[in-house]
């Protein structure tokens, strides 16, 4: 079962065209991403969301959630792309490309 609140949020995001930070979206489930425990729990929460997206033949719904220093996903991201089979890249410049693909996928499916 998904976080509702967040997978609401994020499909908002996407409707929108836009990002979010993990910060920005952790206090939806009442975390704090200062603390290292609630970041290894919205790793799972936005990891749940993504592989029912990828379930249902939708992209990674949590390529819209960024680091507020990169600008882009954290390794996590990454790991669950190459894990379900979407990512075979092992290179930095190969993980951005996939990731702004993969946020143009997010955009095209869930445009208002």
């Amino acid at each position: 079962m998904v976080n509702q609140q967040i997978y609401d949020r994020l499909k908002d995001v996407a409707r929108n065209g836009e990002l979010v930070t993990y910060g920005e979206i952790a206090p939806l489930a009442n975390l704090n991403m200062e603390n290292p425990g609630n970041r290894n729990t919205m790793a799972q929460i936005l990891g749940d969301i993504s592989t029912h997206e990828h379930e249902q033949e939708r992209p990674m719904l949590s390529a819209v959630v960024v680091l507020v220093e990169t600008g882009y996903p954290g390794d996590g991201f990454f790991a669950l792309a190459r894990e379900l089979g979407l990512h075979h890249g092992k290179k930095e410049f190969e993980d951005l490309d996939f990731f702004v693909q993969e946020v143009k996928r997010v955009y095209t499916c869930w445009e208002k």
